[in-house]
């Protein structure tokens, strides 16, 4: 992942960790953040390229100010490795839209209209370095948890019962979108055809590749942080399609836009 994350990137990521960090903790900030970049420490026996015996060593230093003890925030998050500091980019609930692209908007999208998928998609989103599999599994679920709340409108004929898959619910969800339709253009049923296709298939890397069912010492387990980012980067663009299609053949009730008129006044 470090060859993937650009200098010019990495450079505009400190300054958006740093500035987090110092924000995290009310009290005792400078102890607080050391102690925080400490927990990122990973003691190895290291060697230099020359065969140098290091011995027990961290993959990074932390640095201190000159005048006092203090940590030297700035200079610390420069000398990490690329995969760490996107690590606690994530970790800090950072925005890394060089590699999910569509992530704020998302968020801002979920957090204003469906409030259990945006606690699941950031469980999802904070564990795709750390634990890929279980990331992919949660990205599955906030999807259905965005499908399963845009089937509540009453003006949706098709009712559910709750126990529906993710390919259950994306079929029934294109349907009423009239995305299938064999009146519409071959190419345009060919790409509803295809959005139902990419979610049968991040419902079966859920069932199948990851640690969300027992699994086998044979079996393979999705644990690449690539390819949890692709397949990331794909919920994030099926969700907003939906939403958006949604929005626009579902206009909010006028009753609802009252409402968020008259929550919006400042008094």
């Amino acid at each position: 992942m470090n060859e993937l994350i650009s200098p010019k990137y990495q450079m505009r990521l400190v300054e958006e960790v740093e500035n987090a960090l110092w924000n995290m903790f009310d009290t005792s900030k400078y102890y607080n953040v050391e102690k925080y970049i400490e927990k990122w420490q990973v003691f190895e026996n290291r060697y230099s390229d020359t065969g140098y015996h290091y011995g027990w060593s961290p993959q990074f230093e932390i640095k201190k100010q000159k005048n006092n003890s203090g940590i030297d925030l700035k200079s610390t998050l420069h000398s990490l490795d690329g995969d760490t500091l996107l690590k606690i980019a994530i970790d800090l609930g950072v925005d890394t839209p060089d590699f999910i692209p569509s992530i704020p908007t998302f968020k801002n999208v979920l957090k204003s209209d469906f409030k259990t998928a945006y606690d699941t998609f950031n469980k999802a989103y904070k564990q795709i370095e750390t634990d890929p599999s279980t990331a992919v599994g949660l990205a599955n679920s906030a999807l259905e948890s965005i499908i399963k709340e845009i089937l509540k409108d009453d003006r949706i004929a098709s009712k559910i019962n709750g126990g529906e898959t993710l390919y259950k619910l994306s079929s029934i969800i294109l349907k009423e979108f009239n995305l299938t339709d064999d009146q519409h253009p071959k190419e345009i049923k060919t790409i509803g055809n295809s959005l139902l296709v990419i979610n049968q298939s991040i419902e079966k890397l859920r069932s199948e590749k990851t640690n969300f069912h027992g699994k086998t010492d044979d079996d393979y387990l999705l644990n690449d942080t690539i390819y949890t980012y692709f397949i990331i980067n794909t919920v994030t663009t099926v969700g907003l399609f939906i939403n958006s299609y949604y929005r626009t053949k579902y206009p909010k009730k006028v009753a609802e836009q009252n409402d968020l008129a008259v929550d919006d006044l400042p008094f």
